[in-house]
């Protein structure tokens, strides 16, 4: 294994890790009961395994399906199809799991720029399609003839209007610019050791989240991982401490590792034999480390904030800055 740089956090596998987590993966052979899913990591292709998932059992359904795009993952290819072709692979799957939701569940599913047109058609099919939330990418490729793509949306809908949705969990603490007083009092913001802050609602435009990379510990070599604080935000706002959250397209696991850490229930499928052990190694170590990186105080934090978030004197906070530990 090549040796990584010093501060090169980024997550690995060693052959000792791969016997060992492999034996933690679940394997279905017939139709299973709640108790023999929950909190386990399937390793097996979703098609042929959700007709074997326990009917009416998740509270909140993630999905990061594989957007429209020619992708490896760990040696598998997902090539580009037409719009039409697209849509009716989303179908194929889709259709599968709707069974396992409960009457008052939620879905959000991601996508890019692209692909989100033929998502949102099969989505409307299925559920009350209610919002659109759209998140930067900081990172990607410049480009000569057209438009730096650097975000992406992620579909909100439910099965109902029976659902729940908690704003409050999701407030984002922001630096007060402009401290504006009334009679000599903050108004709508607060004056702490560390500055003039102000909690905002939530709303479907996110510019606080940042790709996991190669200084950060929850990142992995998976090439579409997304941020544990994006999943934060999603399983606060539409779930209960203790409900079942189920990520059909695992990969390394980020939405069950979020989902333990935040003392819910989880349930994930992957494919990829690498990826799914990946995921119980992230658990394993989410035992002992319950950290969110921008998620701190029962507050999410604008990007590059730690040392305002940790009320760390600013030395400890340089180091920490040094080390990669961003938002």
């Amino acid at each position: 294994m090549k040796e990584k740089a010093p501060r090169n956090r980024t997550l690995v596998l060693t052959d000792v890790d791969k016997a060992k987590y492999s034996k933690k993966l679940a394997v279905l052979s017939q139709k299973a009961g709640i108790q023999d899913v929950i909190n386990k990591t399937i390793n097996q292709d979703l098609l042929e395994v959700a007709s074997l998932l326990p009917p009416a059992f998740v509270d909140l359904l993630v999905i990061d399906p594989p957007y429209n795009l020619n992708k490896s993952f760990n040696g598998k290819t997902f090539k580009k199809t037409s719009f039409d072709e697209y849509e009716n692979y989303t179908r194929s799957w889709l259709g599968k799991i709707i069974h396992t939701l409960k009457p008052t569940a939620s879905v959000y599913v991601c996508s890019d720029w692209e692909s989100s047109l033929s998502i949102y058609k099969v989505l409307r099919e299925f559920f009350t399609v209610r919002n659109r939330i759209t998140w930067e990418r900081e990172k990607g490729r410049g480009a000569n003839a057209n438009w730096k793509n650097c975000s992406e949306d992620i579909w909100f809908c439910t099965i109902s209007d029976d659902y729940f949705f908690d704003a409050e969990a999701v407030k984002l603490k922001r630096k007060v610019i402009a401290p504006y007083k009334e009679n000599g009092k903050p108004k709508d913001w607060s004056e702490e050791e560390n500055g003039n802050f102000r909690l905002t609602s939530p709303s479907n435009l996110w510019t606080d989240i940042s790709i996991p990379f190669w200084s950060m510990p929850e990142n992995t070599d998976h090439p579409t991982q997304k941020p544990e604080k994006l999943l934060a935000k999603l399983i606060l706002a539409s779930s209960k401490p203790k409900d079942v959250v189920f990520d059909p397209f695992l990969g390394s696991g980020t939405t069950s590792v979020v989902a333990k850490k935040l003392g819910r229930q989880f349930l994930g499928v992957e494919l990829n034999n690498e990826y799914a052990c990946l995921a119980e190694k992230r658990l394993q170590m989410a035992e002992s480390d319950t950290s969110i990186q921008g998620y701190s105080g029962g507050f999410f934090w604008e990007r590059n904030t730690l040392a305002m978030q940790k009320k760390e004197p600013l030395a400890k906070a340089a180091n920490v800055f040094q080390e990669g530990l961003f938002n």
